[in-house]
């Protein structure tokens, strides 16, 4: 699947940061620290609650954010009518173009606390403006890529659809089908998604369709003669079993699919299986929707369910919508000389807000059958035998994007991740993160 980095959202991600961002530029100009070499990295000091892993999604966005990150002129007389900076910083953001090197978890790897997800290497002023679009990216595509995940494992290989468009913001949508498509999700509804980066779409018809018409049997038959037989038909808007037998009376045993929306479905799918049989379709599948979340899939697990929709859990993170990843400076050189070296620098503070300093790289020691044991996080030099075991790649050099990827290579990273960690990690009984962080 190629990415086609097709228009959908705005020209310029620039303002899509906080004004402290440019206030402390300003500051940092007048004070002759804004050219000074600095490090920033992206982690979580924390998983959410009960939560034994992260997956890293919105990496290919955030790469897409840096290179629209421009400050046009209107733009520019936007921020000088608010009086938000000076004219010297205007002049500066005017000709804003980063310069430095990114780094980070290629897209689909998992996470744990303290990983080193995102370091973004260059000047204080160029790094310290795409604090917040880094992290409000990230945030919200871990998230949804992590509840996406979780939902794959408790489908068990059944299909699962993205359908919550309806139910977050319109763009907001757009990048949660990607982060759930990144977690195992196959399909989405939202058609933006499927033409911005090429995700499968698919959608027939709600229950508006059917209330249209004078009579199911008139509801169904417009769809089949329209979509042909191997559409799916939605069978909860009267009586479930008269719309069942209706349903291949008028599209035949080759019917494609029925859909579930309501009521008891594991009852239900057991039942309209049975039914479905009696009538000759035996290959007709059936696909249940109805405010899924990962603890719903699993309960269906030996129900005789082809596939899932999931929306409204889905796009909320499953009750997590933010990872709380951070954006913190963890080195900075002592003057503008590009050989000047680098010392650690890291915020004190009690309240679990503390951070370790240093520029950091991240490696997965493994057990002797071949999983992941513990995420070993350091600032020197890397031991000889994790040499080969680390787990940043190169995204951005020199200000310009070398990591890009198409998205099914994130989506069959993550699977290939995820199998990588003990068993524990694919449970969903609330429990701490499955591998411990080891500093270095």
């Amino acid at each position: 699947m190629t990415d086609l980095r097709l228009p959908v959202t705005v020209p310029s991600t620039a303002l899509f940061t906080d004004q402290y961002e440019l206030t402390m530029v300003q500051a940092a100009l007048r004070a002759g620290t804004a050219d000074r070499r600095c490090v920033f990295e992206c982690f979580t000091r924390r998983l959410p609650e009960g939560r034994r892993y992260g997956v890293v999604a919105g990496t290919g966005r955030v790469l897409d954010a840096l290179e629209s990150f421009r400050f046009d002129e209107r733009v520019i007389e936007f921020l000088r009518h608010g009086a938000v900076v000076d004219e010297p910083t205007l002049e500066w953001l005017a000709s804003y173009r980063f310069t430095g090197d990114v780094w980070g978890y290629p897209e689909g790897e998992v996470y744990f606390p303290g990983s080193p997800v995102l370091r973004v290497e260059g000047t204080f002023a160029e790094c310290v403006l795409l604090e917040t679009v880094i992290l409000s990216i990230m945030n919200h595509d871990s998230a949804i890529a992590a509840a996406a995940s979780r939902m794959s494992v408790a489908a068990g290989g059944r299909p699962l659809i993205e359908m919550g468009a309806r139910r977050t913001h319109e763009l907001s949508a757009v990048a949660a089908a990607r982060a759930a498509y990144v977690g195992g999700f196959s399909k989405t509804s939202d058609l933006a998604a499927g033409f911005r980066y090429g995700i499968p779409t698919t959608g027939t018809a709600a229950h508006a369709f059917t209330l249209l018409h004078d009579s199911e049997r008139d509801a169904f038959t417009a769809q089949v003669e329209s979509m042909g037989s191997g559409t799916t038909l939605l069978v909860d808007t009267y009586d479930v079993k008269e719309a069942v037998r209706t349903a291949v009376e008028v599209a035949g045993p080759e019917l494609g699919a029925v859909r579930l929306d309501s009521g008891d479905l594991l009852l239900m799918a057991h039942r309209v299986r049975q039914q479905l049989d009696e009538l000759g379709a035996k290959e007709t599948r059936i696909v249940v929707t109805s405010d899924l979340d990962e603890y719903a899939i699993a309960s269906l697990a030996a129900a005789p369910v082809d596939a899932y929709g999931v929306g409204t859990q889905l796009v909320t993170g499953s009750g997590h919508p933010t990872c709380s990843m951070v954006y913190k400076l963890v080195a900075r050189a002592r003057s503008a000389d590009p050989a000047a070296e680098l010392e650690p620098v890291a915020k004190k503070s009690t309240g679990g807000k503390a951070s370790v300093g240093g520029r950091k790289w991240a490696a997965r020691r493994l057990d002797e059958d071949g999983f992941a044991q513990t995420e070993v996080i350091g600032s020197g030099p890397v031991p000889p035998d994790l040499v080969d075991r680390q787990l940043l790649v190169e995204l951005v050099r020199g200000g310009k994007v070398v990591g890009r990827e198409p998205l099914d290579v994130a989506r069959a990273r993550h699977v290939e991740a995820r199998a990588g960690l003990p068993l524990s990690a694919t449970q969903l009984s609330r429990g701490e993160a499955v591998l411990a962080t080891q500093y270095v």
